[in-house]
C-alpha cells in the first residue's frame, strides 16, 4: 500500500503555494499544485488582503492536489507571514477581511502602547522586537477604531486551519510575533493584556508546532482522497518552518532568509534581551521543536518589488532574473539604509530610493528607461551592507564566531546578492531552497505522525527535512 501523501499550504506576501508531497518509489516528491497571486489591496484608506480570493485558490488547490493523489492524503498544514490576523463573529464566520500589516494606522496605535509601557520593557518581557507591524498595536488600532475588542480574533494560517475544520488556536512560532506572549511563561501575558485595555477572551489558545488540530470537513472532505485528512499546525510562522527545512546544523550558521523581507540570525537555545540586542534589532521568536529564532527584520526584495511595479505601471516591464543580470555590469551611486522608514511603505519606490541617496549626498538616479538596473544594483549592494552589519552585531551579541551563512528563499536564486553578500561579510554562502518553507512544513508534518502523542523535536525535523532535500 503507498504511503500516503501530505500538502503543505504557503501563503506569501506575493504569491501563496499548494504543495503536495507523494513517495514515488519510496522517495518523496514534492510538486507545487497551484500558485496564487497574492498582494494588499486598497479598500477606501485601509490596505487589506484579498482573503476570499486566497481561500477561493486554497480550495482549487486541494481539489487537483487530491485528483493527482489517489492513495490518500494524510494531513494538510498551512504556514503564513506573521502578525496578521482575522477577526471573527458570533457566529464564528469572517467579520471582515483581514488588515496588511503595512496599513498606517498603527503609527498612532504605537504611541498609545509607548505611552503605557515602554518598548524597552515591553522587549524584556515578550522578547519580540517592538515593530509597528506587530499584532500587539494592530489590536490596539483596532480598539481605537470601533471595532470590537471582544470579537475573537485567530492569525491568518490558524484561520485557514480553522475555515478547513479545525479548532482556533494560536501555534506558538507564529503567536510569539504578536508581542503578547511572556517570554519565560510561553502563554499570553495577561497582565500585558490588562495593561493595554486589550480582551485576552478574545485571543486563541496556543499550541506547539506539530499540533493536530482536526480533521478536514466541508464539500472537500467528501473526496476520496481527503474523506480522513488531519489538520497540523506546522510552524505557522512561515520563517519559522523554512529554518525548520534546513537540513544542515544552525550551530555556527548564520541564515539569511531573503523575500519580501530579510530576517538574518541563528537559533538559540535561550533568549536574549538585553538592550544591546534591542539597540542591535534583534528579536525572540519561537523555533519548532524548541529554541528560538533570534533574528533582526530588515527590508528586502520589497524595494525591487516595488520599483518593478511602478516600472511596469509606465510601461517599462521588467523580469527579475534580467535585472539581476544587468545590474551585476551596472555602476551605482552609492548605498542607502534598506531600513529608513520611507522605504518600508509601498509606492514611489524609485523617488523614495533617491530621497535616500540624497540624504547621504549621493546623486540622484533618474528614473527613465534603461537605469532600472542602476536602481537594482544599489539595492543589492545596500542588502549586501546590512547583511554584514547584522552578522557583525549578531556575533558580538553571542560571543561567538558564525562560520557560515545559509541563505534560503526566494532570493536564493539572485546570484548577484550572493556574491555581495559573501564579498561583504567574508563567509562561505550556501544557497538554500527558495521555497524551504514547504519542505520545513512538510518535515513538521512527518515528525508529528512519527512522534503520535510526543512533543516533536528539533532533531526529529531536521532528519526528515534532510530526506526531503535530497537531489
Amino acid at each position: 500500500m503507498a504511503q500516503p501523501a501530505r500538502i503543505a499550504i504557503d501563503l506569501g506576501a506575493e504569491s501563496c503555494r499548494v504543495s503536495l508531497l507523494r513517495w514515488i518509489e519510496g522517495e518523496p516528491n514534492i510538486e507545487v499544485i497551484l500558485r496564487i497571486p497574492n498582494g494588499p489591496v486598497h479598500q477606501g484608506r485601509a490596505m487589506i488582503w484579498p482573503l476570499e480570493t486566497l481561500l477561493a485558490g486554497i480550495e482549487e488547490g486541494l481539489e487537483k492536489a487530491a485528483q493527482a493523489a489517489p492513495e490518500g492524503i494524510a494531513s494538510i498544514a498551512v504556514d503564513s507571514w506573521s502578525v496578521d490576523y482575522v477577526r471573527l463573529g458570533a457566529d464564528g464566520l469572517l467579520l471582515r477581511a483581514p488588515f496588511c500589516y503595512r496599513d498606517e494606522r498603527t503609527e498612532a496605535a504605537k504611541k498609545t502602547a509607548d505611552s503605557l509601557i515602554s518598548p524597552e520593557v515591553l522587549y524584556e518581557r515578550t522578547g519580540a522586537l517592538p515593530h509597528r507591524i506587530n499584532t500587539v498595536y494592530q489590536l490596539i488600532a483596532d480598539r481605537e477604531a470601533g471595532i470590537d475588542d471582544r470579537a475573537p480574533w485567530v492569525m491568518l494560517p490558524e484561520y485557514v486551519l480553522y475555515w478547513l475544520g479545525g479548532r482556533r488556536v494560536g501555534e506558538h512560532t507564529n503567536a510569539s510575533h504578536t508581542g503578547l506572549v511572556n517570554l519565560k511563561t510561553g502563554d499570553w501575558d495577561a497582565d500585558l493584556f490588562k495593561l493595554l485595555g486589550l480582551s485576552l477572551d478574545a485571543a486563541p489558545p496556543i499550541v506547539t508546532a506539530g499540533t493536530i488540530l482536526g480533521t478536514l470537513t466541508g464539500p472537500l472532505a467528501e473526496l476520496d482522497a481527503l474523506r480522513h485528512t488531519q489538520l497540523i499546525a506546522p510552524a505557522c510562522h512561515d520563517t519559522a518552518s523554512a529554518i525548520a527545512g534546513i537540513p544542515s546544523s544552525l550551530g555556527s550558521t548564520l541564515y539569511i532568509c531573503s523575500g519580501t523581507w530579510s530576517l538574518v540570525g541563528t537559533v538559540i537555545d535561550g533568549p536574549v534581551v538585553s538592550p544591546q540586542a534591542f539597540e542591535a534589532s534583534y528579536t525572540n521568536l519561537g523555533a519548532a521543536g524548541g529554541g528560538l529564532c533570534f533574528h533582526s527584520l530588515i527590508n528586502g526584495m520589497w524595494l525591487l518589488k516595488q520599483c518593478m511595479e511602478g516600472w511596469s505601471a509606465k510601461g517599462r516591464p521588467w523580469r527579475v532574473e534580467e535585472l539581476v543580470t544587468q545590474a551585476m555590469g551596472s555602476g551605482f551611486p552609492g548605498t542607502i539604509d534598506v531600513d529608513a522608514k520611507p522605504l518600508l511603505l509601498d509606492s514611489d519606490m524609485p523617488e523614495r530610493i533617491n530621497q535616500e541617496l540624497g540624504r547621504s549626498g549621493r546623486a540622484p538616479i533618474p528614473d527613465e528607461p534603461g537605469n532600472e538596473p542602476v536602481f537594482a544594483r544599489v539595492i543589492f549592494e545596500s542588502l549586501a551592507d546590512r547583511y554584514a552589519r547584522a552578522l557583525e552585531d549578531l556575533e558580538n551579541l553571542l560571543g561567538r564566531r558564525l562560520d557560515r551563512i545559509h541563505i534560503l528563499g526566494g532570493a536564493s536564486r539572485n546570484r548577484l546578492l550572493t556574491e555581495l553578500t559573501e564579498k561583504r561579510t567574508h563567509r562561505p554562502v550556501e544557497i538554500g531552497q527558495p521555497e524551504s518553507s514547504t519542505t520545513g512544513n512538510f518535515a513538521i508534518q512527518l515528525a508529528s505522525s512519527e512522534a503520535g502523542t510526543e512533543p516533536i523535536t528539533a532533531e526529529g525535523i531536521h532528519r526528515w527535512a534532510a530526506l526531503l532535500s535530497k537531489p
